[in-house]
């Protein structure tokens, strides 16, 4: 089912909280104005923070299909955009050769007909859809080259495509655009002024709290605060790399499966590995490291709350 794009901040903030996706204000702003303008929004922020999310709940919430191009080291056209069905093309040569005459005569005009297109996702994106265009989500836009971001300025500009024995494909209407990055590297900044841009940080304790609840609801209340309390405690160390949302609910599903009703140090020494990803940064917290931080933990919320 179709619904309509939301028509004011709040409305965008339910949208989102529909999809069981809990944002901050400045958040939801963003992503309105970026609908309501029909300009694409990028997105920048580590990894695991929920930007790839977005994408994932604008379309489900808003009855879209969702187009996904994710991005690595050496896309190019062929795999983004648009390819030639070369087997197609050939079988249809041999078929004209071997028929003669009038078949060879149109072949050079009827061998780059859009029958043996190959539609990859940007190409796919601004093709006509009765449920209203898609969302085309640009993923880790960081890991591609910078030729193929130079490639993309068309797109995100005129919302066109130009294929050189065809002519150039546009949108009836623009897709919904959203282009995340983890800031491997920079973005040029052609690219970014196409877009509006919101860097997603990391929540704090009070909406982190509240994305455990929202996506594992029944998780013990003493387990879910010591949980945010000690993620929260981690970001603030020296670590190679942080813990981001997506490793904070790994571990709440970790510990709940394994019928923890409360964090001890054993238990954390023993599921380190669904939240740090690097031997070293575990090696730097098991042990008095992690207990220590159990302790202030703990310590904090046996305290009054006023």
């Amino acid at each position: 089912m179709t619904h309509e794009l939301p028509a004011s901040i709040d409305a965008t903030t339910a949208l989102l909280e529909a999809g069981d996706y809990v944002a901050d204000r400045s958040l939801a702003t963003a992503l309105y104005l970026a609908l309501s303008l029909g300009r694409p929004l990028f997105l920048e922020g580590e990894a695991g923070v929920g930007k790839t999310e977005i994408a994932k709940v604008l379309s489900q919430a808003l009855g879209r299909r969702l187009v996904r191009l994710q991005c690595y080291e050496g896309l190019d056209v062929a795999s983004a955009v648009y390819e030639w069905n070369y087997q197609r093309q050939m079988l249809e040569i041999r078929l004209a050769e071997a028929a003669g005459g009038a078949e060879r005569a149109g072949l050079a005009a009827g061998i780059f007909d859009e029958r043996f297109l190959i539609r990859r996702p940007l190409l796919q994106a601004l093709e006509p859809d009765a449920a209203g265009p898609p969302v085309l989500l640009i993923d880790e836009l960081d890991r591609t080259d910078e030729p193929f971001e130079a490639y993309l300025l068309e797109v995100l500009s005129d919302f066109q495509i130009t294929i050189p024995e065809l002519g150039t494909i546009k949108a009836d209407q623009p897709p919904i655009v959203i282009i995340t990055s983890n800031r491997t590297r920079e973005i040029h900044d052609a690219l970014k002024r196409r877009c509006f841009y919101h860097w997603v940080d990391y929540p704090n304790a009070e909406r982190e709290l509240a994305i455990i609840r929202v996506r594992l609801p029944g998780v013990e209340d003493r387990l879910s605060r010591q949980i945010v309390a000690f993620v929260q405690e981690l970001r603030r160390r020296d670590l190679f790399k942080l813990p981001g949302v997506a490793e904070t609910l790994d571990w709440t599903r970790a510990l709940t499966t394994l019928d923890t009703l409360e964090l001890s140090p054993g238990m954390i020494n023993d599921t380190l590995g669904t939240l740090l990803k690097y031997q070293d940064d575990i090696m730097k917290m098991q042990g008095s490291e992690a207990a220590k931080i159990l302790s202030e933990v703990n310590v904090r919320l046996s305290a009054p709350r006023g």
